[in-house]
């Protein structure tokens, strides 16, 4: 295997879903992706500030440089001949043993992801077959430290230890109180940051795998046609609403209760520091349960509330495919309606 090649590859693939999807990005949001994706590709410490002119400079050039690829086909992998870059299974069983892993896959708005790094473990847990990696070879802009491909799970160490490190920046400007101060001082901030991070990372990881296995429970409740759903609605906002009842289940299913059991206070607080937008606007008497379990310690009213979900967002779930069934090309009109005015979609 010519490993520059490969990475070679895979970055360009990289480069391609960037030029054509990037900037359809918030510029907050870009900007901070841009930020990161520069400091990833210089491999600056997370606590190094970042040289201001150079990083303008370097935008601009990758900006050009996108400009001549939107237009360019996604490559084949340089292994076996030539392989699919979305064949996460072959491509895996080749790169595995040599201390390797790989992801492609669609991600949210219809953008395709790539990356390659360094597998770090491998196991199986509850029929998925989980793969670790560390150190990241290629990656595009927006690195989601978790996805679920065809009954695999990528967990990104480095991806998460990024995006956490984010998070503790932006607490750290205001100091707000809540539930992100909350798990943060659970995990040991504002104290020693590297080793709390590292606790925060390990645990944070773990949380991840447990949503992406909520994911996987929640297909079969769903069936094959949700995925189909979810890739033909048009717009943004009807699948924002589609992913929020989505993740809802998922986590209704297997997050929460897995961390109340483990009694993992910094990693609930963490959860419901992250729990906002959509899913929170749908779902107000789970941050109710979490303000009540906040003041008394007991986390009865947690499980009761996650309980009550998992029956709900499965019925909130198959009601938006319903719709989608019976009238296809009003269905993204309705759901953005129902973001709107959620009414009994809601609990």
């Amino acid at each position: 295997m010519d490993l520059p090649r490969l990475v070679a590859a895979v970055q360009a693939n990289c480069d391609i879903a960037d030029a054509r999807h990037a900037r359809e990005m918030t510029m907050c949001n870009y900007l901070l992706a841009m930020r990161e994706l520069y400091r990833w590709e210089r491999g600056m410490p997370l606590t190094q500030s970042l040289p201001q002119a150079e990083l303008g400079s370097w935008i601009a050039q990758r900006e050009a440089r996108w400009n001549t690829l939107d237009e360019a086909d996604f490559r084949p992998l340089p292994l076996d001949g030539g392989c699919d870059p979305f064949d996460n299974a072959a491509i895996n069983a080749l790169l595995a043993p040599r201390g390797l892993v790989y992801s492609g896959g669609i991600g949210r708005w219809g953008k395709p992801h790539f990356f390659l790094g360094e597998l770090v473990r491998r196991e199986p847990r509850h029929g998925l077959d989980v793969l670790v990696s560390d150190r990241e070879l290629a990656r595009d802009l927006f690195a989601p430290p978790a996805a679920l491909r065809g009954g695999m799970v990528f967990l990104r160490l480095d991806a998460l230890r990024r995006w956490l490190w984010e998070k503790t920046e932006v607490w750290g400007v205001k100091r707000a109180e809540g539930a992100l101060q909350a798990a943060l001082e659970g995990y040991g901030f504002p104290g020693n940051a590297a080793a709390a991070l590292d606790r925060m990372a390990a645990t944070e990881a773990e949380s991840l795998i447990l949503h992406e296995v909520g994911e996987a429970r929640a297909e079969p409740l769903l069936g094959a046609a949700w995925r189909e759903m979810l890739g033909s609605l048009p717009g943004r906002r009807a699948e924002l609403l589609a992913r929020a009842v989505r993740d809802n289940l998922a986590d209704c299913l297997s997050t929460l209760p897995a961390l109340i059991e483990r009694g993992a206070s910094p990693a609930l607080h963490f959860y419901f520091a992250n729990f906002e937008g959509v899913r929170r606007s749908l779902f107000p008497r789970l941050w109710s349960a979490y303000a009540a379990w906040r003041k008394s310690g007991d986390a009865d009213v947690l499980i009761v509330a996650c309980g009550d979900g998992q029956a709900h967002w499965q019925a909130a779930a198959l009601r938006l495919l319903a719709a989608w069934r019976s009238n296809p090309a009003e269905a993204a009109g309705l759901f953005s309606d129902w973001l709107d005015e959620p009414g009994t979609l809601a609990l």
